[in-house]
């Protein structure tokens, strides 16, 4: 009997193409044994949010508890089985130990950081190769490579001449490992703490929202808010890929959580496979593009700043608004060149508890992706709203008390605490206490992979720290581009979506933030310019040719050509590509980033809209109308010249922009009567 080959489920999707996920389907002893063991973990990250006791020692309990589990939640290859073997428990007890070790002896450990005993070598030493082997179950191989080159660089570098650029004075094994696991610059550093307190209680908020009937709730509301129009549908992916992000935190998981459920209706709109698949992966990588939780590297910035979160969001939002008006600009250029059509979704009545499958024993956190199959006709909007709506609340009231002063630790909780009391509204989704437990080990264990990510990127951060590498890369990029702004911001973007290219946005932010942002900084872009330029091109690296994880996911979703695919996803993406640059090139840019007077902040925001029509008409090939390659290339160039922000080229690109205007009237009228 032959057949066709049944269609990717989204958990299966989710698990090849997002480089942050649980690969195991744990079977149900195991389950519940990570299950107790993850709740347990997210217990104390509770308790340590309102009864804080010594950093450090925190760090090193949490590690304790999330290295083990690594080793029994995921895989050491991709053909291994799901139950956990020998090995694999053989390499969580080391984990416990080596993790136990320092908080047991905490003092003298901390007094023997720049004398260490042999054990305490040999520990380190067994922990560090225990964090690249949990980070390459987890991620892949090449970020424990590039970390071993660091180490070896580290190590080796003392035999280059010291006054060669990247030469310094040399380090035995003894004093690298140190610096990896004996204070706050390697494993135990930042990266790493920053995952055991914001990125634990975001990803715990998320699955409790989720496990509250909230994502299914997010995909209605999409759903039911643009009906009729012929751009309805992408508006509709826009919209829910937005709500859907702040309870996933993944690009790739909101690609395929929306996608699951939309690309029927993009389908039967008329978008192209293509086309219809850049839409769903713009819209994944716009939610951690996008306030009220952002990606994780936005905690991380919070962190090195020293400022508030809720001050990163605000250097968020404008950027988000030009994201968002691109992406909507170019649906709807391409619903009229594509000549989509509006589409309403088949199926049984929303409402009636086709809730899609529990989670799987793995505790995996619960996805959109398992919640949407299953809704049919959207409602009405206001009568949804009227009895739904309460799943908004608890996003308002995390912005609202980091505006009152609470530390959005406290505030994320308490957000928290608020979703799963309104979570007894709906019979259907109450959090009882078998699936609030549940929530919270999913919530844990989806961060686990950033976690070691986190705990590995630290020792790249301790070998910069300790080599000096960060001043001497600066002065490099400096030199190579001639001391002149636009090239070492077009050279640091490239290094940044290059490095994104090879590991998580987590990572390459942490690795570019100490080694490229200097550059940067040494030209005069304040800390604020920088950390947000870097942080948008880490989160790019996503959409960005030839490796492209949503896109590639969108794709196997949709059927679509994987390379077409990237091309599209790069159109619908292009502002957040280049607004950037608008926040680093000029003093005026710092306006995009909520920064000076408000008429600065205004005159920006408005000038860089224009520049964001310009450059979708460009892309899009329309105006009024089709609009021929003189009118685009006119476009594009006005695009640029209104993003640099300064007075000269903005009237520049103004006067471009109004001649490429005129011509397209121009030209359009002469071709009407053919």
């Amino acid at each position: 009997m032959t057949g066709t080959a049944a269609p990717p489920s989204p958990e299966d999707l989710i698990a090849e193409y997002d480089a942050e996920r649980p690969a195991r389907r744990l079977p149900a002893g195991f389950s519940l044994a990570a299950t107790a063991v993850a709740l347990a973990l997210a217990l104390y990250v509770l308790w340590q949010t309102f009864f804080p006791g010594a950093v450090l020692p925190y760090r090193m309990v949490f590690l304790a508890v999330a290295l083990p589990l690594v080793f029994v939640c995921y895989k050491p290859r991709r053909r291994s089985g799901d139950r956990p073997g020998a090995a694999d428990w053989a390499l969580a007890a080391l984990s416990l130990a080596v993790c136990l070790y320092p908080p047991a002896v905490f003092d003298d450990f901390i007094r023997r950081a720049f004398d260490p005993t042999a054990l305490d070598t040999a520990a380190g030493a067994l922990l560090s190769l225990l964090v690249l082997e949990a980070c390459r179950r987890t991620i892949g191989w090449i970020l424990p490579a590039v970390c071993l080159l660091f180490l070896a660089y580290a190590y080796y570098g003392g035999y280059l001449p010291f006054d060669w650029l990247l030469g310094h004075r040399g380090y035995d094994i003894d004093r690298i490992i140190a610096s990896f696991t004996m204070g706050t610059d390697g494993v135990y550093g930042v990266p790493l703490d920053v995952a055991a307190t914001y990125i634990i209680l975001f990803t715990i908020y998320g699955a409790v929202l989720d496990h509250s009937g909230a994502g299914r709730f997010f995909v209605e509301v999409s759903l039911a808010a643009f009906r009729r129009s012929r751009s309805a549908p992408g508006r509709t992916v826009t919209l829910a890929g937005f709500l859907l992000g702040t309870v996933s935190g993944s690009g790739v998981a909101t690609t395929v959580s929306v996608g699951s459920v939309a690309w029927p209706i993009l389908r039967r709109a008329g978008y192209p496979r293509e086309q219809g698949a850049g839409v769903l992966a713009a819209a994944g990588i716009g939610a951690i593009l996008s306030p009220p939780t952002l990606g994780a590297a936005a905690f991380i910035i919070a962190e090195y700043m020293q400022v508030g979160y809720l001050t990163v969001l605000g250097y968020a939002l404008i950027p988000t608004l030009l994201y968002y008006l691109g992406v909507f600009l170019a649906i709807e250029i391409d619903a009229r060149k594509y000549g989509v059509r509006a589409a309403e979704q088949a199926g049984p009545p929303a409402g009636t508890g086709t809730d899609g499958p529990e989670p799987a024993g793995d505790g995996t956190p619960g996805t959109s992706a398992r919640a949407v199959p299953g809704i049919g006709e959207p409602p009405r909007l206001w009568p949804l709203l009227r009895r739904f709506g309460y799943h908004f609340s608890s996003l308002f009231v995390i912005v609202v008390l980091m505006a009152l002063g609470q530390s959005p630790f406290r505030a994320v909780v308490y957000a928290t605490l608020l979703a799963f009391a309104l979570s007894f509204l709906d019979r259907e989704h109450r959090l009882t206490p078998r699936r609030a437990a549940r929530a919270l080990a999913a919530g844990t264990l989806g961060v686990l992979p950033v976690a070691v990510t986190c705990a590995a990127a630290g020792m790249i951060v301790a070998v910069v720290t300790l080599t000096g590498l960060g001043l001497k890369a600066s002065s490099l990029i400096v030199g190579v581009s001639g001391g002149v702004l636009a090239v070492t911001a077009l050279m640091c973007a490239l290094a940044v979506l290059l490095l994104g290219l090879a590991v998580p946005v987590t990572a390459s932010f942490v690795i570019a933030a100490v080694i490229i942002a200097p550059a940067l900084k040494d030209l005069g872009v304040s800390d604020a310019e920088t950390y947000m330029f870097i942080f948008y091109y880490a989160v790019l690296s996503e959409v960005s040719p030839p490796t492209a994880l949503s896109a590639f996911a969108a794709s196997a979703i949709t059927g679509g050509n994987a390379y077409r695919t990237m091309l599209a996803t790069w159109k619908y993406t292009l502002p957040a590509f280049l607004v950037p640059f608008a926040f680093v090139l000029t003093p005026a840019g710092s306006g995009l980033l909520a920064q000076g007077p408000a008429g600065e902040i205004i005159l920006a925001t408005a000038v860089s809209a224009l520049a964001v029509a310009a450059l979708a008409a460009a892309t899009g090939g329309r105006l009024i109308g089709p609009a021929t390659v003189p009118v685009r290339a006119l476009c594009g160039t006005a695009a640029v010249l209104l993003l640099f922000l300064s007075p000269a080229p903005a009237l520049a690109g103004a006067g471009v922009l109004l001649v490429a205007v005129a011509l397209h009237l121009v030209t359009r009228k002469r071709e009407e009567p053919s």
